[in-house]
């Protein structure tokens, strides 16, 4: 069984932002490995090919502003793709650049079945070989692990994630279940194409003005929106879905506040979010959860109940505080890398700079997301 000392699961942006900031610690490349199941950036892939990432990127870097995409202190997706907005398979691109020039090890098309701690680290069981490791870091993302359920009948919904072009989308009246930014970014691009689209979500995002970017649609998709014509897009708030039928018609979706049915043609989207990775049977018995259901972290994301097992990436949360855009989890990277390197005492001045550059956030009493207007 081949053996490591840190073993990273997943080669996405967080697992890729973990590599690099590992590379700090001067580890070889026999003591640490990361593993995809599928390749690296496969997430991003596998996006409509319309979507674009809601953050823009700017190369500010030479001003002490690093692009808010980037998952190093010293990249810039915009510089290197030429895009403010990039398409998923761009910012695949991007990873696979990061990955080669700092020759990360990873290996691809291995799948993690199980996680089984032992006396000294734990055993990975993949698709492929049992592997050991002193530590584990997950860093698989959520896209490819969506929310499925919630209401009756919610498996005869597309599922937005699994969409490849909305422009292979046949219909005319489109009913979105969900109004967050995979749900309005559906809505907006069936709605360019002449539809007549309803969105129903249990809230009003769309309407939603909190400073915390996590909280309430972003000024792309706000943009967006607002360049529709008038009449495009149906919003239907404050309305819970209690089940959809099909019927040889078409489908039929029952709300709690509508004693009429709405009707469509076409299967509803489902775009109610993602239930994330750390979902997996082959992780969840390893963490504490919280009230919310997300997992119980240290200040070093660590698994409070299983010692030796980190998080990074969007499904870190600490309190009230949501670590879901690029530019926010990256910040725990260096949180991270520090906590492995004195666990297996190494050097951990190689981070500095991650501070320096304003990528190193280990005190959150900072996050303070209060504007003046």
């Amino acid at each position: 069984m081949q053996s490591y000392d840190v073993l990273v699961v997943g080669a996405g942006a967080a697992g890729v932002g973990i590599g690099c900031a590992l590379q700090e610690l001067t580890l070889t490349p026999n003591q640490w490995l990361i593993i995809d199941r599928t390749a690296v950036g496969s997430s991003f892939r596998h996006w409509p090919c319309e979507m674009r990432l809601i953050t823009p990127s700017f190369p500010g870097n030479d001003f002490g502003v690093i692009d808010l995409n980037a998952v190093t202190p010293h990249t810039s997706p915009a510089l290197s793709l030429a895009a403010e907005h990039p398409s998923g398979p761009d910012y695949a691109r991007y990873l696979c650049s990061l990955a080669e020039h700092f020759e990360l090890p990873i290996r691809t098309d291995v799948s993690v079945t199980a996680v089984e701690p032992a006396d000294d680290g734990f055993i990975v069981r993949t698709t492929s070989e049992p592997l050991h490791a002193r530590l584990v870091i997950w860093a698989a993302g959520e896209f490819q692990y969506p929310r499925t359920t919630g209401f009756c009948g919610a498996e005869q919904c597309l599922l937005a994630s699994t969409v490849s072009s909305w422009n292979h989308i046949m219909g005319t009246d489109p009913i979105i279940i969900g109004g967050y930014e995979s749900g309005m970014d559906a809505a907006i691009h069936l709605a360019r194409r002449g539809m007549a689209v309803r969105v129903i979500d249990a809230g009003t995002p769309w309407d939603t003005i909190d400073t915390d970017p996590s909280r309430t649609l972003s000024p792309y998709t706000q943009e967006r929106l607002r360049a529709l014509p008038n009449g495009a897009l149906t919003l239907i708030g404050e309305t819970r879905v209690e089940r959809v039928v099909t019927v040889a018609e078409g489908y039929y979706v029952f709300t709690n506040h509508h004693p009429v049915p709405l009707f469509s043609a076409m299967a509803p989207i489902l775009a109610t979010g993602f239930a994330g990775s750390l979902s997996s049977p082959a992780i969840a018995p390893l963490f504490a959860r919280r009230d919310d259901g997300y997992v119980v972290l240290t200040t070093e994301d660590e698994s409070t109940i299983t010692p030796g097992l980190f998080v990074v990436g969007p499904n870190v949360r600490h309190d009230d505080l949501i670590f879901c855009f690029i530019y926010k989890f990256r910040q725990r990277f260096a949180v991270v890398a520090r906590a492995i390197g004195q666990r297996l005492g190494l050097p951990t001045d190689g981070l500095d700079w991650y501070r320096e550059r304003g990528m190193f956030l280990d005190d959150l009493s900072c996050c303070d997301t209060t504007c003046a207007c």
